[in-house]
C-alpha cells in the first residue's frame, strides 16, 4: 500500500498557460454504488487503466490516504466498465507550480463548471508548510462532500449549495 499526502482546493480561476501543459481525460467508475462514499475506483487515464482502493489512513484526516492499485490491461478494463457504478469524467492538467505539480481537474458532463486542484507532498512538514496559490479559492481537503467517490454520479446542481458557501464561481 502506498501512502498519499495531499491537499485539495477549489479553483478560483484557471492559471495562466494551463492550455499549454500536459493533460489527459480521466474516466472514473466508483463502487459499490450503495455506499455513501465508495472507495473502489476503476479508472481510465489516457491509455492507462487501473483498479484502485483508496481510503483515509487516519479517521478524521482525508489528507493522508492509503492507496492500493492494480494495473489493468485494456481488455480487463473493457470488461470491468460494464459494471454498474457511479461515474465521472474530467480533464486533468499537470500544471508546474513552484517546483511541484498542481493536478488541476476540470470536470465534465453533469459536473461541468467544477474545478479542483490537488497538490501531493512527500512528508507531513512539506504538506503543513504549503501556502494556498492565488489561483485557488479555498482548501476543501477535509470536506467529504467534494471527494471523488461522493461526487461521482452527481450533477453540479446537487453540489451547488456546498459550493455557494465559498462563493464559488463556475470555471469555464
Amino acid at each position: 500500500m502506498e501512502t498519499e499526502r495531499e491537499r485539495t482546493f477549489l479553483l478560483r480561476e484557471k492559471p495562466k498557460g494551463l492550455n499549454r501543459v500536459k493533460s489527459l481525460e480521466i474516466f472514473d467508475i466508483y463502487l459499490p454504488t450503495k455506499e455513501k462514499h465508495p472507495i473502489l475506483r476503476i479508472r481510465k487515464a489516457g491509455k492507462k487503466y487501473t483498479f484502485t482502493k483508496k481510503k483515509p489512513l487516519f479517521k478524521g484526516d482525508a489528507s493522508i490516504q492509503g492507496e492500493e492499485t492494480i494495473i489493468l490491461s485494456k481488455k480487463e478494463y473493457e470488461e470491468l466498465i460494464k459494471i454498474k457504478g457511479r461515474r465521472l469524467r474530467k480533464i486533468r492538467y499537470y500544471y508546474p507550480f513552484k517546483k511541484r505539480v498542481a493536478e488541476i481537474d476540470i470536470y465534465l458532463d453533469k459536473l461541468k463548471g467544477l474545478a479542483m486542484v490537488d497538490f501531493e507532498f512527500k512528508n507531513k512538514k512539506e504538506k503543513a508548510n504549503f501556502s494556498i496559490p492565488d489561483f485557488c479559492l479555498v482548501e476543501v481537503t477535509q470536506n467529504a462532500e467534494i471527494a471523488g467517490g461522493i461526487l461521482a454520479g452527481k450533477g453540479y446542481k446537487e453540489i451547488k449549495s456546498f459550493l455557494d458557501k465559498y462563493s464559488y464561481q463556475k470555471i469555464k
